[in-house]
């Protein structure tokens, strides 16, 4: 019998290139006929054929509270009933602007745009404008939204300017991107010292989560926040991912490194499309309309979004929220770490705050490299194998995973025992 998510996949395929409006919702890295939700309500998701997954992909990181969370739903309603939209200054988006400059320590201006793409670009532009240069530096691994000047991939040499990673990107823009190591602080020492004078901005996610889960080396902080200090460049933190994940002050606040210019995105939208960039108002002051640097957006701080993003925000900031999340993450890791090494297979797991990866590898990666000598198969297999479980990871493994605050001891309990049933048949 044919699934509705088969059927609504070939007929996707006819109207939407790949049948999908994201490539990683394509299901190739997996393999398989990607799933189609239809509703979701804590921290569950339903497909097409109305199987219930417990849910760990949380819409790529916005559901920190669940999926349907009443107080977001709520505010939403109340805001749609006012009005979905303006494009003109609204209270609300004054609001969430003060809201996020108290609670992140990196924030003394802020503006709000509407995908993580957009702020990163953005934040981007302006470090060029601020500076007067135009090299950046990123790092192999680091995902920083689709604009031509990121989708660069390394050169042959760990210095050799970057190359495109997608067609329809110019080899002209590409290579104003120096490509380096993650966590290799001695390449950005050197690459400073051949080319400092030229580098506009370092932009970089300070926890890792879309080569999967990588944590930074404290020298590599400190390093990119020194060689940038040294040589005026503007440090760039993409906390579009780990950004109220790692904890309520981002990755940031966690390691207490202290960037130019900030990126955000997902939970602060609250799973509406809200993002947002800011840091010292030296450099904000650079953007239209006090500056040159030009930005716009028709939708930036819709109301609906404005509204979610606010709620969420303020639930996050309830006693032991991230205690309880850590925790919950931290036993999930190793109860299925603890399930593989007695069933002889090689894994290893880890999680900071409400984010973890899962790597089918004998020790933990920290590096690019290490992530790509994972066994990838044998990641895909798990991943299929957990689905009939009812276990709903990222269908890729190279991305990191998340709890939210609707999920139970019961559900983390559910998860162990489903990877135990998994690893015990693993032959």
């Amino acid at each position: 019998m044919t699934s509705h998510n088969e059927e609504l996949f070939e007929q996707s395929q006819r109207v939407i290139p790949g049948g999908v409006n994201s490539p990683v919702r394509a299901f190739r890295s997996v393999g398989g006929t990607p799933l189609f939700f239809q509703r979701g309500q804590g921290a569950y998701v339903w497909d097409a054929d109305d199987k219930r997954y417990i849910d760990y992909v949380n819409s790529w990181g916005p559901m920190i509270v669940g999926h349907c969370h009443p107080g977001v739903v709520k505010a939403v309603q109340d805001a749609a009933a006012q009005g979905l939209g303006f494009g003109a200054p609204t209270a609300a988006e004054l609001e969430i602007a003060e809201e996020l400059c108290r609670i992140l320590p990196a924030l003394e201006m802020v503006r709000l745009v509407s995908s993580g793409t957009e702020a990163t670009m953005t934040a981007i532009r302006l470090a060029r404008g601020y500076t007067g240069r135009s090299r950046i530096i990123k790092f192999e691994g680091c995902y920083h939204g689709h604009s031509d000047g990121l989708l660069v991939k390394a050169g042959s040499g760990a210095l050799t300017f970057g190359q495109p990673s997608s067609s329809g990107v110019p080899a002209e823009i590409a290579s104003l991107t120096t490509v380096l190591d993650y966590n290799d602080a001695a390449g950005l020492e050197k690459a400073f010292a051949e080319s400092g004078d030229e580098i506009a901005a370092v932009i970089v996610e300070p926890v890792a989560g879309n080569m999967n889960l990588i944590l930074p080396k404290r020298e590599f902080l400190d390093a990119m926040r020194r060689l940038c200090t040294q040589h005026g460049a503007v440090l760039i933190l993409d906390e579009v991912m780990s950004g109220f994940r790692v904890g309520l002050t981002g990755a940031h606040g966690h390691y207490g490194i202290q960037p130019d210019l900030l990126t955000l995105g997902k939970v602060m939208g609250g799973g509406l499309p809200a993002a947002a960039f800011g840091g010292r108002a030296d450099i904000m002051k650079h953007l239209a309309p006090l500056g040159p640097v030009y930005q716009a957006g028709t939708l930036s701080g819709n109301p609906l979004a404005v509204a979610a993003g606010l709620t969420t925000l303020r639930l996050v900031q309830a006693a032991g929220f991230y205690e309880r999340l850590t925790k919950l993450a931290q036993d999930m890791t190793e109860g299925i770490a603890a399930s593989a090494k007695r069933h002889g297979i090689a894994f290893s797991a880890q999680s900071i705050g409400s984010m973890f990866g899962l790597y089918f590898g004998a020790t933990v990666p920290t590096s690019y490299a290490e992530i790509m000598a994972c066994d990838k198969q044998a990641f895909n297999r798990f991943f299929h194998a957990m689905l009939n479980e009812g276990v709903y990871l990222a269908p890729s493994a190279f991305e990191a995973g998340f709890v939210s605050a609707a999920h139970t001891d019961a559900d983390i309990e559910a998860t162990i025992a489903a990877a135990d049933k998994v690893f015990a048949g693993w032959k």
